[in-house]
């Protein structure tokens, strides 16, 4: 293909192939590549032709958009919209494999839709929490947080923005809309399968955090376990660190004399319970045979650690994608529903019958 005289012409050879020259492809070109008119082009690049458009339509749209190497012109649509199409994703940490998984479950229903997502650390979880742009309401346009306490996040925007909150606990009535897991549920799958298994002196290593989810990891073990008759609980606090976890799980099976060690170890998290194993075997402890281990979260450490890791699977990316298609219904002025999403329990061999 080859521009002549200042204009571009297109290449033939495979029907309708991509604009090259000086000429930036348009929506018009788009519109005429796959038969439709502009105003439907609109609707499927923008993300709102769902019940407008047929799936065909929007595939013929799409196709067509791709081989011209059309991009709309986001500058001029944020300048008509009044928006910078920029999303504020406030976690805890950076560090977490779980925040690194929601933030890309976020990042690709964001980016589907010509959305950017700026990731923003508040470490202590609670509030308040610094407004990162100084004045960000004119910066983004609204706010999804995780495992965050809402309160915490008045001093973003002046607490003006839409906002989702993920993993953080139901929502309060006039509250921002919540995407959360089922973490008793997931609790109580682990208490099961232990009591399943024979186990009743289990301990709980329990993350030294004053969050939602951590209150409802802890409430649920003792209210599962008080209903188990002889069975003994046992509960040991740390930081979300290995070897925090390793001096807690040291404690739990340091039992007093005339006092049974316990036979299983419940920890809140996946790195809680790679300590856990790490203290099992400086005590000689043999894994799953003298003591069995149990996790949560499933991360890829899960899998590594050996033996491989009981632990309840959470769909990070899935809370991520949830959260970030709550808030751009949000900015569309839609009535958002908060919802739950299930967990579940994965078995591998770190858990087994206790052998007293």
């Amino acid at each position: 293909m080859t521009a002549v005289g200042g204009s571009t012409r297109r290449d033939e050879r495979k029907g309708c192939g991509r604009l090259t020259g000086s000429a930036r492809p348009t929506s018009r070109d788009v519109a005429r590549a796959a038969g439709v008119s502009q105003a439907t082009v609109s609707l499927v690049l923008g993300g709102k032709w769902h019940g407008r458009v047929s799936e065909r339509t929007a595939h013929a749209v799409r196709d067509a958009a791709g081989r011209l190497g059309y991009r709309p012109n986001l500058a001029a649509r944020n300048l008509r919209l009044g928006r910078t199409r920029t999303a504020l994703m406030v976690v805890p940490a950076l560090t977490n494999d779980y925040f690194a998984r929601v933030y890309t479950g976020a990042a690709r229903v964001a980016a589907e839709h010509g959305f950017g997502v700026v990731l923003y650390p508040s470490p202590a979880g609670v509030g308040p929490a610094r407004d990162p742009f100084g004045s960000a309401q004119a910066a983004i346009d609204g706010v999804i947080a995780s495992s965050m306490a809402a309160d915490a996040l008045a001093g973003i925007g002046g607490g003006e923005l839409p906002l989702v909150m993920l993993d953080s606990g139901p929502a309060a009535p006039g509250g921002p809309p919540t995407v959360d897991l089922a973490v008793a549920d997931g609790m109580r799958q682990v208490v099961r399968h232990l009591v399943g298994l024979g186990h009743r002196r289990i301990a709980h290593v329990a993350a030294d955090i004053d969050a939602w989810t951590f209150r409802v990891r802890t409430a649920t073990v003792a209210a599962e376990l008080a209903a188990v008759p002889g069975a003994v609980l046992t509960s040991e606090r740390c930081p979300l660190d290995v070897e925090a976890a390793r001096a807690a799980a040291l404690r739990a099976l340091r039992a007093p004399a005339g006092q049974a060690r316990p036979t299983a170890l419940l920890c809140d998290g996946d790195l809680l319970a790679a300590g856990a194993c790490k203290a099992a075997r400086s005590l000689g402890l043999r894994l799953p045979g003298d003591l069995s281990v149990t996790g949560f979260d499933d991360f890829a450490l899960a899998a590594a650690l050996d033996p491989e890791l009981t632990s309840v699977r959470l769909p990070a990316e899935d809370v991520g994608a949830r959260g970030m298609t709550a808030l751009l219904a949000l900015l569309d002025g839609e009535a958002v529903a908060s919802v739950e999403l299930p967990v579940d329990l994965v078995v591998r061999d770190s858990t087994t019958p206790p052998a007293v």
